[in-house]
């Protein structure tokens, strides 16, 4: 079994257990170097945080197939843990979706999701949603299966329709998503404790649970999501809202003040940036090289 066979059959493994696997975001290689040296087990890359970070706009689906593909490769080339690509509605139809599979499968992805909102889509937590009809969505999640390499590629299926539909109508929704082939269902923005905690009893597969800080779903503990049968309990973009947070302090205090020392309250020491871009292992390859 190959290194890559082996990651995605442990991570279906993982998230099968249904104990609240906790997964942050990241947005690009470094944060992803930093997430795994926390000692998180999976990452989720990011479109919102793609698409932020990297073009300074709003999640209104301006990232494509070939941002998201190329960054899931710089991510893959950084951490070894197992990788959630967020391929927002897979970038077209099913025959797109297809495409798209089997570009991320080939970029180092080890589970892809997918979801039901028109195109252009927009993040989850935003108003004026509009959702596809549920026969479209069930044949772009055949199309994502059966184009796979890997079996063990999970297939998450994302369904905006609460706050289009209602509640019951995304339970049957999300039910059609299953019987197509998810392996994984998402179930976005739902705005209540009561139907967060009823989910895990009315489908069928693991479910993941997205935690979104200042969004419309009330947050609960990993643990709590995990008692509840939760697979996966993504905070897709804490490390975005932190990273922010941490360059607003520093950009503040040096316009402030017109100096920066290496202050823990505001930067990292030098030595620490180094250590997590894996500076030594360059430098031994720099020795290992040279001209005698």
């Amino acid at each position: 079994m190959s290194d890559s066979a082996k990651r995605r059959a442990d991570f279906r493994a993982l998230v099968e257990r249904r104990q609240g696997l906790l997964m942050p975001g990241a947005f690009n290689a470094l944060s992803a170097r930093v997430a795994a040296d926390a000692g998180f087990q999976s990452l989720y890359l990011s479109g919102a945080g793609v698409t932020n970070m990297y073009l300074g706009v709003p999640d209104l689906g301006f990232i494509g197939l070939t941002d998201m593909a190329d960054h899931t490769a710089r991510v893959r080339d950084a951490v070894d843990l197992p990788l959630l690509i967020d391929a927002d509605t897979g970038y077209g139809n099913a025959v797109n979706v297809a495409f798209a599979v089997r570009a991320f499968e080939r970029a180092g992805a080890d589970a892809i999701q997918l979801e039901d909102q028109v195109s252009p889509k927009k993040c989850g937590h935003f108003n004026g949603k509009a959702v596809i009809e549920t026969a479209e969505m069930v044949g772009k999640i055949r199309a994502a299966v059966d184009a796979r390499h890997d079996p063990n590629l999970l297939v998450v299926a994302r369904t905006d329709a609460c706050a289009v539909h209602g509640f019951e109508a995304t339970i049957e929704r999300a039910h059609a998503f299953a019987e197509a082939g998810a392996d994984v269902l998402f179930v976005e923005a739902v705005t209540t404790l009561e139907q967060v905690e009823k989910l895990p009893k009315l489908l069928p597969r693991p479910l993941l649970m997205n935690i979104v800080i200042g969004g419309k779903t009330p947050a609960l503990s990993r643990d709590r999501l995990g008692e509840l049968g939760y697979g996966i309990v993504l905070y897709a973009n804490a490390a975005l809202q932190g990273a922010v947070l941490g360059m607003q302090k520093a950009f503040g205090a040096l316009s402030r003040t017109g100096m920066l020392e290496e202050d823990p309250n505001l930067v990292v020491p030098f030595n620490e940036r180094q250590r997590l871009v894996d500076k030594p292992y360059y430098d031994q390859l720099e020795k290992q090289y040279a001209g005698s």
